[in-house]
């Protein structure tokens, strides 16, 4: 059977820990970003777990991680 791919888009988003959690960002956080109160902009700094119903969608996208 061939390999599978890494999709690409994926593997820039998302980030997997030595636990084997996913890790996101926050959408949202280049767009216009100096209106948007310096608390706001911090909160885009954190990453956030990704949702339990979407973990196994995620996962097929990264399947070497």
């Amino acid at each position: 059977m061939p390999k599978l791919k890494t999709h690409k888009g994926a593997k820039a988003r998302f980030h997997i820990t030595g636990t084997g959690k996913l890790m996101r960002r926050k959408r949202m956080s280049s767009h216009l970003r100096r209106k948007k109160p310096k608390k706001v902009t911090r909160k885009y700094a954190a990453k956030l777990l990704v949702d339990p119903k979407d973990i196994k969608r995620f996962s097929r996208l990264l399947p070497y991680a």
